[in-house]
């Protein structure tokens, strides 16, 4: 009897954990998932919860190197992903660690979702934080000459309307200047009209919808572009990178793209993850981008 007590409890305890884990939004599941795995030891949470935005209670977390030094480290900001509707920068940790151990001190900003704010209140929130960064990471060790902007999906779209549109960062006080090159997941940035309830969510009620797409504010002297996409991604399709890559390259700027075949638009992202690097070399492509211009 007192065995089958033991194997009850020991039951109703493993249902419970996994009903816990599989009702943590995706990217937490990974993050939690990435720290069972060996690796990335040379990273360490610097700041939590800094606030860059205290009127709306915004926040950042900066990872690092364990073995900084004292010379200034190339700065990656990251903008995760979620359709402009869910992600939060705890969620992206992997991320923060994986960068981290290569030698980078990472920055992972969070920013309003719908329904909380639609176009461009999630862009005017990415670049109070790239502004913030510029103003304040020097004194954490961070370079402020090697700034580097990076995001997935969702993400990506701001970092690359940060980069390409150079109002955003204006109003800040600021130039799409200070980024050093931009290396972004599976964004769109040319899918007008929108057709999907979440571009519907975000951008549908806006009166100029041109403003609000990447491939209009192509521009010769944008930073350096890191594209990328997986061949059997169905959700942001590979042509929008194509078409910006290309887009740049005939207007004279610099852009480069990579597709990674049998990868959907979920697992680019799950490639920077240990347990599924196997998948994808996106954090080492990644690296090889920022150190081609560092």
């Amino acid at each position: 009897m007192k065995w089958f007590f033991f194997f009850a409890t020991l039951l109703l305890t493993a249902g419970g954990f996994a009903w816990w884990f599989f009702s943590q939004p995706g990217p937490k599941q990974l993050d939690m998932v990435n720290n069972v795995f060996p690796g990335d030891s040379n990273a360490k949470l610097l700041v939590q919860d800094r606030l860059y935005d205290e009127k709306l209670g915004l926040g950042l977390n900066i990872w690092t190197p364990k073995d900084a030094g004292t010379r200034p480290l190339p700065v990656i900001v990251f903008i995760y992903g979620g359709g402009w509707r869910d992600g939060a920068k705890d969620q992206y940790a992997f991320t923060g660690r994986a960068l981290a151990n290569r030698g980078y001190m990472v920055v992972l900003p969070d920013y309003r979702l719908f329904p909380r704010t639609r176009f461009p209140g999630f862009l005017e929130d990415s670049a109070k934080a790239l502004a913030w960064v510029d103003d304040n990471i020097g004194q954490y060790g961070g370079d402020t000459q090697r700034i580097f902007l990076s995001g997935q999906s969702a993400g990506a779209y701001n970092a690359m309307m940060l980069a390409l549109d150079p109002q955003w960062l204006g109003r800040e006080g600021k130039s799409p200047g200070l980024i050093r090159g931009v290396a972004a997941l599976a964004g769109p940035y040319d899918f007008y009209p929108f057709d999907s309830e979440t571009t519907k969510q975000s951008f549908g009620e806006y009166a100029e919808p041109d403003m609000t797409q990447p491939i209009n504010f192509v521009r010769a002297d944008a930073p350096p572009l890191w594209l990328s996409s997986g061949t059997d991604d169905t959700q942001v399709k590979p042509r929008n990178s194509k078409v910006l890559r290309d887009k740049i390259v005939e207007a004279g700027g610099r852009a480069e793209y990579v597709e990674y075949p049998g990868v959907d638009h979920l697992e680019i992202m799950m490639a920077v993850a240990k347990p599924f690097r196997y998948k994808a070399p996106v954090l080492d492509d990644m690296v090889a981008f920022f150190e081609r211009l560092d």
